[in-house]
């Protein structure tokens, strides 16, 4: 049996591990706050975009084009969590600005897909490119243990947020104020 001193030693051990904890999750919840406002800025400055420009939530609509071929306006908007309604504006801006096509549904003459223009995916396809140099030259020299380890973090706020009460989406601005929330309960 472990005497009074060790069973002392133990629990220091144990509230020193728990502050060191407590510690990395306020470090992580201002960095998150940090990360989420850098990311509202830059979808801020879309509304100082010209007419020719694409801004994030339209180039978002580019990659889901990019990546699943042609889709509905409905397709589109549950997979950008936007209404269709927006969506259906973004889009006659993105083919007024030759991004892409719109035509008729081959088997449902209701519905109207989009898809991608050759412009379009060179958009996409250049935009892209300059990010991975970016994301790579950032990321040089990160283990891939802790790469793994930052995706598992990030999954489980994703989910965090999608689960909040009041909030059916990971990525709105309702996220970013429970990240507020929840990190200055950590602080």
């Amino acid at each position: 049996m472990p005497s009074e001193s060790e069973r002392a030693v133990k629990r220091t051990r144990s509230q020193a591990l728990e502050l060191e904890r407590q510690q990395a999750l306020a470090e992580l919840a201002s960095n998150f706050r940090h990360v989420f406002r850098t990311l509202s800025r830059m979808r801020g400055r879309d509304t100082h975009l010209s007419s020719s420009d694409v801004s994030h939530a339209q180039f978002e609509l580019l990659v889901e084009l990019y990546e699943r071929g042609p889709l509905s306006a409905g397709e589109l908007a549950a997979a950008a969590q936007l209404t269709p309604a927006t969506v259906t504006q973004m889009l006659e801006h993105l083919a007024e600005s030759g991004h892409v096509e719109r035509s008729r549904s081959d088997t449902d003459k209701r519905v109207v897909v989009s898809c991608l223009t050759a412009f379009g995916r060179g958009k996409i396809e250049a935009k892209r490119a300059a990010w991975q140099a970016r994301w790579q030259e950032v990321l040089d020299g990160v283990e891939v243990e802790q790469l793994r380890a930052a995706s598992g973090v990030l999954e489980r706020l994703c989910g965090l947020f999608e689960d909040a009460p009041g909030s059916g989406e990971c990525a709105t601005g309702r996220a970013g104020k429970d990240a507020a929330q929840v990190s200055s309960q950590t602080s």
